[in-house]
C-alpha cells in the first residue's frame, strides 16, 4: 500500500527550505568562528609581563634598564595568543631564518666512562663592558646545540659580545655513540658541571652567565644550589619555561586539562625513540638496563612510565618518586644567591599553573630572585610579530640578552651598589626622599657609564 504527499503541502514547504538551509549555514559559520576565536584566544589582551620581586636597588635598576620587562609583549595577532600554537610551531618549525653559528665541539671524559660534549662559540664583537663574559647554556629535554632555538639565541648573543658554551645532552646528538650505558636525566648536573669547569680553565678571567631552557632550567638551578662554590664567577642565572618540581609536574601530565596528556604522550614517544637509538649501548654487562627494562619501554605511554622503567636506574634510585624529588631544583634553588631571573608563560600547556607558585613564592622571599610571567608565549615559543609571520628573534631571545647586559653593568659597579643596598637595609625608614635621590643617582650612574662605554 502506497501513500502520496499532498501537492499543496509540498508547494508550501518549498519556499521554506532555502531559508532553513541558509539558517543552518549561518549557524555553522557562527559555530566555526566561535571555536576559532576560543581556540586562538583572540579576545585575550596583550599585556606587559607580571613581575614579582622584592623592592631592592637591583630590582629597580633592572626594571629601569630593561624595557622589555615593563612593555607589552605582542605576539602575532592571528595565532600568537594560543599557547598551543606557540608551542607547536616552536616544536615543529623552531625559528624562522635560523642562522648557523660556527663553533668547536669539545669532548669531556666523565669518571664513569661517559663522554660529555659541548659546543663553543666565540663572540663576534667585543662586549660592551670591555670584559670577558661567557654564557653557559643548558638546552631543553633531549636537545643540543644544533636545535633551531639554540642556534638563534647563540647567534644573537655572539653579536652582542658573548662567548657561548652549549651543552649537548648526553645521548642527544645524532650519530654520536654513547661510551657508557647512561643518558642525560631530568636533574643530573655532572655534564653541565664538567662544561663549566672546562670553560673556567680555558678562560681564567671570564665571568659566567648561566642560562637554562625548560629541563635545562631545572639543571642549571640545581647545579648552582648544590654547592656554593658553583656560583663562583657567576654574574647571574636565567631559567626559561621550567616546571621546578618533577613530581608535581608529572602528576599534572596525567590530566587531560589543556591537552597535557597528549603532550605527555608525544614527549614519551620522543624519549622512547632516543633511548632505543642507543639500544646496543645498554645491552652490555656493565649496564643497569636490560631486555626486561627495554620491553617495558615499548608499552610506555607517559614520561613517568619511561622514568620508572629506564631513567631512574641510571643513578640507582629505588623509586620514581625518589628520582623526581632528588633531581628537582625545588630542593636546591633557595641556595642560589646570585641574581636569578625565572621566566614562564601563563599559557604554557606543559607547565601547570600550580607549579608557578614555586617561583612566585621564591621571588617574594628572596631579594636576588625576579619572577617574570607573560600572558602569552606557550612553551618556549614567545614569538613576536604583527599579523601572521613571526620575527626571527623572539621576545625570549631579546629579553635574556637585555637583562644580561644590564646585569653585566651591575657587576661592573657592584661595590658601590652593595654599599648602597647595605645603607638601605640598615635604614629605619623604608626609602626616604633623600635615599630615593641617592638610589636614582646610583642607577643613572650605571646607565650613563654603559652609554659612554658602548
Amino acid at each position: 500500500m502506497s501513500t502520496m504527499s499532498n501537492p499543496e503541502e509540498a508547494d508550501t514547504l518549498a519556499p521554506e527550505l532555502p531559508a532553513m538551509f541558509d539558517g543552518m549555514k549561518l549557524a555553522a559559520v557562527a559555530t566555526i568562528l566561535y571555536v576559532v576565536i576560543r581556540c586562538l584566544n583572540l579576545k585575550s589582551r596583550t599585556e606587559p609581563p607580571q613581575v614579582t620581586c622584592q623592592d631592592t636597588v637591583l630590582s629597580r635598576y633592572l626594571l629601569k634598564s630593561c624595557p622589555l620587562l615593563t612593555k607589552e609583549y605582542v605576539p602575532p595577532l592571528l595565532w600568537g595568543k594560543s599557547g598551543h600554537l606557540q608551542t607547536a610551531l616552536y616544536g615543529k618549525m623552531g625559528r624562522i631564518n635560523t642562522p648557523t653559528p660556527r663553533g668547536v665541539r669539545k669532548f669531556l671524559p666523565m669518571p664513569d666512562g661517559a663522554t660529555a660534549t659541548f659546543d663553543l662559540f666565540e663572540a663576534l664583537r667585543e662586549h660592551r663592558t670591555g670584559g670577558d663574559v661567557t654564557m653557559v647554556i643548558c638546552p631543553g629535554i633531549g636537545n643540543h646545540s644544533e636545535h633551531k632555538y639554540i642556534r638563534t639565541f647563540v647567534d644573537h648573543s655572539q653579536r652582542q659580545g658573548y662567548r657561548c658554551a652549549v651543552l649537548n645532552h648526553l645521548g642527544a646528538l645524532p650519530n654520536l655513540e654513547l661510551t657508557a650505558p647512561r643518558l642525560f636525566t631530568y636533574g643530573c648536573t655532572w655534564e653541565f658541571a664538567a662544561m663549566v669547569d672546562s670553560v673556567k680553565q680555558a678562560y681564567p678571567l671570564t665571568l659566567l652567565v648561566v642560562v637554562g631552557f625548560s629541563l635545562g632550567g631545572n639543571v642549571v638551578c640545581k647545579f648552582l644550589g648544590e654547592n656554593p662554590s658553583n656560583q663562583n664567577r657567576v654574574i647571574c642565572c636565567i631559567s626559561v619555561c621550567q616546571g621546578y618540581s618533577a613530581l608535581r609536574a608529572q602528576e599534572t601530565f596525567l590530566q587531560w586539562d589543556q591537552c597535557r596528556r597528549v603532550y605527555n604522550f608525544i614527549l614519551a614517544d620522543n624519549m622512547k625513540k632516543l633511548i632505543l637509538s642507543h639500544r646496543s649501548s645498554f645491552l652490555t654487562s656493565s649496564s643497569s638496563i636490560g631486555e626486561v627494562e627495554l620491553s617495558r619501554l615499548f608499552a610506555a605511554t607517559s614520561l613517568m612510565q619511561i622514568d620508572d622503567a629506564i631513567m631512574r636506574k641510571f643513578h640507582g634510585y629505588s623509586s620514581v618518586k625518589d628520582y623526581y624529588e632528588e633531581e628537582s631544583c625545588v630542593q636546591y634553588i633557595h641556595n642560589v644567591s646570585v641574581p636569578l631571573l625565572l621566566v614562564n608563560s601563563c599559557d604554557d600547556p606543559l607547565v601547570h599553573p600550580s607549579l608557578l607558585e614555586i617561583p612566585h613564592s621564591l621571588a617574594e622571599k628572596k631579594p636576588n630572585v625576579m619572577f617574570v610571567l607573560t600572558q602569552h608565549g606557550g612553551h618556549m615559543g614567545f614569538f613576536e610579530g604583527a599579523m601572521l609571520l613571526p620575527h626571527p628573534l623572539t621576545w625570549m631571545d631579546k629579553v635574556i640578552v637585555e637583562c644580561v647586559d644590564a646585569l653585566c653593568w651591575w657587576e661592573e659597579e657592584r661595590p658601590a651598589c652593595e654599599n648602597q643596598q647595605k645603607d638601605l637595609r640598615t635604614s629605619d625608614v623604608s626609602l626616604t626622599p633623600g635615599l630615593r635621590v641617592i638610589e636614582s643617582n646610583l642607577i643613572e650612574d650605571i646607565k650613563l657609564n654603559s652609554a659612554f662605554r658602548i
